[in-house]
């Protein structure tokens, strides 16, 4: 790697020394430097570090004493963002087991296939998607704790809170094996001594690919502690800082970036379950954010905001993200009309966040940034595996205290993503950059099928083996048309059953897709062909159909 990069290094040091500690421990500290001090604020409601770690380790004594987790077991976390999530997720850890988050999106056969997969026995999960893993239960999950997220709506708010967030607890099924969040901690339970080390499981996330299932990302304590303690590092954030969280938990990004950061350095997270731009600016306003981590649809959104001269956002002193390029334009409105200059990052679920960052005082449009801490980063040739000159188009690899040990129970796709180059093991991330003179890295394009959805990563075979199991479709394939306001959107195209052609129509194939996969999944069209191109070996050629796609989207 060169040390171009080196000379625009933001005033911090070059390498990051990894507390050999648990996760669980930042919760622990903060909690005991800072007991009173907001951890979580919900629509008004606060949950401090003191009630964190109180309630963590009494559902930790749950999952132990009743719920039979041992340590290194997964346990599913199935909820949208809010103080339940952050407890649960501590509480797993407390428990010396491993967090397995799953998009509060996916639909039953969705989360059946990461419960069977990642072998987790027990789940928490939200009273509203009930019916989504009540026929689980039995079927690889033994327990299952429901959480209503409004018994932590503790004080009166003048803000719009959703519907599904403020409906009242319901009673827990009759069926053996659920058990109510509020009686798990009422159990009193005490939690055995935290044996976890930095070397121990800690979170489990699943990220699709090529081969159509979604695979774990295995990450001990020691990953995940690398860029949970590289973020407040690089950005130089502190206990009186405050964040807005607005980005999904389950995912890498947020959950680093926008809780178990903030929880290290002990600082204040307020809690947005849904992306609402009024109720954001009020929150901003209202607490004074200092940082906050979006996509660009969300910033989008909010310079297109009427009421965007009213707004004060004058606390914020740093605003990023990544999962999408943020458009030039955008950037460039949000620098004139607030003064805030879009940090742009790059990182994956493997690499559980970032690999690049762009240095706060040296930041480039359009940019991935420069390799993190202790990160050696490389474009390179992707059939030589030889590293390319500045300005050539090549794959990105990465070597780092963050990358993942590999896929979990998946030794042939472990071995397919990783090579070794000059005696270390490189990470191939599948996607294709260039350098600049100065050594910022630049996405050029995806080296693997990939469709970006707001934010949302797709991965065409996953959909297309989806598509498979509706009894009208003979053939499937997916590729990506442009959307205006999430940059990208996924289009099937089909070809029928000769039994069913003329009898199913687009309206109805998209209705099944919605009953079947997550929302963000749904084909936005189907096309209904007559045969696909085909390869001399039979392959469908995908390539083919996206090629006639982008030049009808170029021609529109």
């Amino acid at each position: 790697m060169g040390t171009r990069h080196l000379q625009f290094w933001p005033p911090v040091p070059r390498s990051l020394t990894i507390p050999e500690t648990s996760l669980w421990f930042n919760a622990e500290v903060s909690a005991t430097r800072f007991p009173q001090r907001p951890c979580v604020i919900c629509y008004d409601s606060i949950l401090t570090y003191a009630e964190l770690r109180r309630q963590a380790e009494q559902l930790a004594g749950f999952l132990q004493q009743v719920c039979g987790v041992r340590r290194g077991d997964r346990v599913g976390l199935y909820l949208q963002n809010s103080p339940q999530f952050v407890i649960g997720y501590y509480a797993i850890l407390r428990a010396d087991a491993m967090v397995v988050p799953i998009n509060p999106m996916l639909l039953t056969k969705e989360v059946e296939h990461i419960v069977t997969d990642s072998g987790a026995r027990v789940l928490i999960g939200a009273q509203d998607q009930l019916s989504r893993v009540e026929p689980l239960l039995g079927h690889g999950l033994s327990q299952i704790i429901v959480a209503c997220y409004a018994d932590y709506l503790t004080a009166p708010t003048d803000l719009e809170v959703p519907g599904w967030l403020a409906a009242p607890r319901q009673p827990a099924p009759k069926t053996p094996g659920f058990t109510l969040w509020s009686d798990a901690l009422a159990a009193g339970a005490a939690p055995g001594p935290h044996l976890a080390t930095a070397d121990d499981l800690c979170v489990l996330p699943y990220t699709s690919g090529t081969t159509g299932q979604p695979k774990g990302c295995l990450h001990r304590h020691r990953s995940v502690m690398f860029t949970t303690v590289g973020g407040p590092q690089w950005n130089r954030m502190y206990q009186d800082e405050c964040t807005l969280a607005v980005l999904p938990y389950f995912h890498a990004t947020g959950m680093q970036n926008s809780m178990n950061s903030p929880i290290y350095s002990g600082a204040t997270i307020v809690i947005l379950p849904r992306w609402d731009r009024g109720v954001a600016a009020e929150l901003i306003k209202r607490y004074r954010v200092t940082t906050i981590s979006m996509v660009p649809t969300m910033v989008v959104d909010l310079l297109s905001s009427p009421d965007l001269a009213s707004y004060d956002l004058s606390s914020i002193r740093r605003i990023g993200g990544g999962g999408a390029a943020m458009p030039e334009a955008i950037a460039q409105k949000l620098q004139d009309l607030c003064g805030l200059t879009f940090l742009e990052g790059y990182g994956l679920t493997e690499t559980i966040a970032p690999t690049h960052a762009n240095p706060p005082d040296r930041p480039k449009k359009q940019c991935l940034g420069i390799p993190f801490f202790d990160n050696d980063s490389r474009v390179v040739n992707p059939d030589t595996m030889v590293e390319l000159p500045p300005g050539e188009v090549g794959e990105i690899v990465t070597h780092g205290p963050g990358i993942f040990e590999g896929y979990w129970n998946n030794p042939e796709a472990t071995a397919a993503c990783f090579v070794e180059i000059d005696g270390k093991r490189f990470f191939r991330t599948g996607d294709l950059a260039r350098t600049d003179e100065d050594g910022y890295f630049f996405l050029v394009d995806r080296l693997k099928r990939m469709i970006n959805v707001g934010g949302y990563k797709v991965w065409p075979a996953e959909v297309e083996a989806m598509l498979y199991g509706h009894p009208a479709i003979q053939e499937a394939v997916i590729i990506s048309r442009k959307d205006p306001r999430r940059g990208e959107a996924v289009k099937a195209v089909v070809v029928l059953r000769p039994s069913h052609r003329g009898t199913v129509d687009e309206d109805q194939l998209v209705r099944w897709a919605r009953d079947n996969m997550a929302a963000y999944k749904v084909p936005a069209s189907f096309e209904i062909a007559e045969s696909l191109p085909k390869s001399a070996t039979g392959k469908i050629m995908w390539r083919v159909l996206q090629e006639k796609e982008s030049e009808r989207d170029r021609q529109s």
